[in-house]
């Protein structure tokens, strides 16, 4: 062998080499990434779950709000509709007195 086809021989293993140190180099950067991407990932699982629960929780709240304003609403109105009834009645007996001559 000639010394070209040497040093040939020579850089070629070099290469190998240094490829085999980026290879395994690689290789142990590939749990350390995935780790982290794991990480990230339900760190923004998390996140959305927790937004997610916040609105659900504000609507329930919303909802029960609605529905006591509703029910005092209505008792309001019963409360209203029932003392007009009251009122009507006692409208009417004077009218009709006034109208009979009685008052």
């Amino acid at each position: 062998m000639n010394e070209k086809n040497i040093r040939q021989v020579l850089e070629i293993e070099k290469q190998a080499a240094e490829l085999q140190e980026k290879a395994k180099r690689d290789a142990q950067e590939i749990p350390v990434r995935a780790e982290q991407e794991a990480q990230a990932m339900l760190a923004r699982a998390r996140a959305e779950a927790q937004a997610e629960a916040r609105r659900v929780v504000a609507d329930a709240q919303s909802e029960d709000k609605s529905k006591d304003v509703l029910a005092s609403v209505d008792a309001k109105n019963s409360e209203f509709e029932a003392q007009s009834k009251k009122n009507f009645d006692k409208a009417v007996a004077y009218v009709l007195d006034r109208v009979l001559g009685k008052a």
